[in-house]
């Protein structure tokens, strides 16, 4: 398929304009493209742990989820060694790397739309205040500490947090990928009876604790669902097109 036509195609489906209005980085972080794209290579982010990997595969893009430049990329490559080499390794290979993150997080069909799937909500919707955020309900409801469990389960992460200071049984559900702890004040008002997301700092679980509401904390690693619902969108989009997942990272060690 001709790359700048399946640019385009994501382009609609995940439109820069969603990333901008969260300062986000996305697009086109190594080129140049390649004018036919037929083999790629996805994952949730590009480091040296897969760089040799890369290598082997020979893709004609490389698409992540988490930017490869977060910032500046001048200055990015003038003070970070390690990216400055990939970067380099990549263009002499002539391997592209695209990055799709807000954009996707919100974007129909993308991320917590997903995510949203996984955990087997009905009557999903998006808050009018807040775009990223997908709320549904439990077909059947649940006790929290069942719930937790099974969102665990659901969402295929080896942990996750339970702050129990709500309603003791679930069927309304806020989800919000990745690090979307402050966001839990938008599930409250919309009567979400658990909100789940990640990275909650300890002063937003104070306050979470303070408003008497349930809150589960998962590893920003769900996110790894990124990988195979993008595989499965460019399968849509041409099928001919062949999509490695590289599921690389790994959980931190539990120690109890």
């Amino acid at each position: 398929m001709k790359t700048r036509s399946l640019i385009l195609r994501l382009g609609k489906l995940f439109p820069k304009r969603i990333a901008k209005k969260h300062n986000d980085y996305v697009g086109l972080m190594i080129g140049p493209l390649k004018e036919e794209t037929n083999k790629i290579l996805l994952c949730l982010d590009f480091d040296m742990q897969i760089l040799d990997k890369a290598l082997q595969i020979k893709p004609d893009l490389i698409i992540t989820h988490h930017p490869f430049f977060y910032g500046s990329k001048t200055k990015i490559l003038k003070s970070d060694k390690i990216k400055f080499d990939i970067t380099k390794t990549l263009i002499e290979n002539h391997i592209p790397l695209i990055s799709l993150h807000t954009n996707f997080d919100e974007g129909i069909g993308g991320m917590n739309d997903a995510l949203a799937k996984k955990l087997g909500l009905v009557d999903v919707y998006i808050p009018e205040c807040e775009n990223m955020m997908r709320i549904g309900f439990l077909e059947k409801e649940m006790a929290v500490d069942d719930f937790a469990k099974y969102a665990k389960e659901a969402l295929n992460v080896d942990y996750a947090l339970l702050i129990k200071e709500g309603k003791n049984i679930i069927k309304k559900v806020a989800i919000v990928g990745g690090g979307g702890s402050s966001l839990f004040r938008t599930a409250i008002k919309e009567d979400a009876d658990i909100y789940l997301s990640g990275d909650a700092p300890h002063h937003t679980r104070r306050d979470i604790v303070a408003t008497n509401f349930n809150y589960l904390d998962v590893p920003h690693e769900v996110e790894k669902i990124f990988m195979q619902t993008m595989s499965d969108i460019i399968k849509k989009i041409d099928p001919n097109i062949e999509c490695v997942i590289l599921d690389h990272e790994k959980m931190p060690k539990i120690i109890i």
